[in-house]
């Protein structure tokens, strides 16, 4: 049995045969701390120990454990431990007590006493508000597949936006739909097409909202592809100069964001260079870094008319069954100049969440999406939960599985009941 082990069990074995000790552990790694969950399990002379690496879990057996040096401290509740010489893991002892010393109800007790020890709270300022901008004047039209939701005119989003702003939700995302559509998708850097306008409408209205952009040619282009077709193919190079026009012509307009979703590989870069070159470097970029090939995007490809008129979208969009992907899609985004990283969707992929937010230091955001929202009114029309307790349930899910801002539907309902 290691040195380490033979203290462990001179200290803890005369507790019980069988018991656990839960450790605390502070990973310095990359000039970040990370709190992760050390749980020793000691049962008779057996030892298993399972250590919170980074983003994964290493478990390592008795037969290893020569790996490990122990260090005391002059306080004896404190372990060091080095792994190789390389990681060092500062560990404080905890000694769980059984019931009845320890009710776990005592802090559920009462409403105030809950929101004493809430670890995870929902916020308006985490919000953002998606909008759909229609070409006219004037134009006010219900979206079918998502309730609650329109396509407006700029005008209509203007006063919109300044709905959005008095419920103190600090952002806007929008989204266009053209007045008619190409194969190059034109009408995304159009100087006068409905974001660029609804852009400037809403900067008139509430200059204080901030205005994020959403960059892609799926809603403009004849194909419903997110980028330029070539033999049958997607062009990823040619599209991303497009992305950069599109972005451009945000940028000019007046946006604060620049959320390019497309999926193209190292399409930040060139915006990022585009709003360089044109003087945009204080343009902060949100990049839909992990978007996943996703079934919960049926509504609002309804409500922008971009379903893909042949294929599908799994040659750029990620494989839902690939996590280790998604960390590295994030990791060159923000190489290539991202200020901010989206998980999309978010409710399949809270563990890609807690990932992205365990590793990376930039604000991490979840778009709760359209079938995802519309999952939650369907059942609440059938009688079968309740609307806004669910729905405030699974945007706290987010917040809990660590993100900074959630997109969502629900933003201005669930901005009442918090502002209630």
């Amino acid at each position: 049995m290691s040195t380490f082990f033979r203290q462990v069990q001179a200290q803890h074995i005369a507790i019980a045969k069988k018991c656990s000790l839960q450790i605390a552990i502070l990973i310095e790694k990359e000039q970040r701390v990370v709190t992760h969950a050390l749980k020793i399990s000691v049962i008779s002379s057996a030892f298993l120990i399972a250590i919170g690496r980074a983003d994964r879990t290493v478990c390592i057996k008795d037969n290893l454990l020569e790996r490990f040096s122990l260090m005391k401290s002059a306080d004896s509740r404190i372990i060091r431990i080095d792994w190789n010489g390389k990681l060092v893991l500062c560990a404080e002892r905890w000694y769980p007590m059984g019931f009845p010393e320890n009710r776990m109800r005592r802090l559920r007790s009462s409403e105030a006493m809950r929101r004493l020890v809430r670890q995870s709270n929902l916020s308006v300022d985490n919000f953002v508000y998606p909008l759909f901008a229609h070409i006219g004047e004037g134009f006010k039209e219900s979206i079918e597949s998502m309730d609650g939701c329109f396509r407006l005119s700029p005008d209509l989003i203007a006063a919109e936006a300044a709905e959005v702003a008095s419920l103190g939700i600090p952002a806007v995302l929008l989204f266009g739909l053209p007045e008619t559509k190409d194969e190059s998708g034109s009408g995304a850097w159009a100087e006068n097409g409905a974001v660029q306008e609804s852009i400037k409408r809403i900067k008139d209205a509430v200059p204080d909202l901030l205005v994020i952009t959403d960059v892609c040619l799926c809603a403009y282009t004849t194909t419903g592809h997110c980028g330029v077709i070539k033999d049958g193919r997607i062009d990823n190079d040619a599209t991303c100069e497009l992305l950069a026009k599109t972005a451009l012509s945000h940028a000019q307009a007046g946006a604060d964001i620049i959320a390019p979703s497309d999926m193209m590989d190292g399409r930040i870069h060139y915006i990022r260079q585009c709003l360089e070159e044109n003087g945009f470097n204080d343009k902060a970029i949100m990049s839909y870094a992990a978007k996943y090939a996703s079934a919960f995007y049926g509504p609002f490809r309804e409500a922008v008319d971009s379903s893909p008129q042949f294929g599908d979208r799994r040659s750029y969009q990620m494989d839902p069954a690939n996590s280790d992907q998604a960390m590295q899609e994030i990791a060159l985004d923000i190489e290539e100049g991202a200020d901010i990283i989206m998980v999309k969707p978010a409710l399949c992929f809270l563990d890609i969440i807690r990932r992205a937010s365990e590793r990376f230091d930039c604000p991490i955001a979840a778009y709760f999406v359209s079938g995802e929202y519309m999952m939650i009114k369907a059942a609440a029309k059938a009688g079968l939960l309740d609307a806004d307790d669910a729905m405030m349930e699974a945007l706290t899910s987010l917040k809990r599985a660590g993100s900074d801002i959630i997109i969502t539907y629900a933003a201005k309902t669930a901005a009442k009941i918090l502002n209630a």
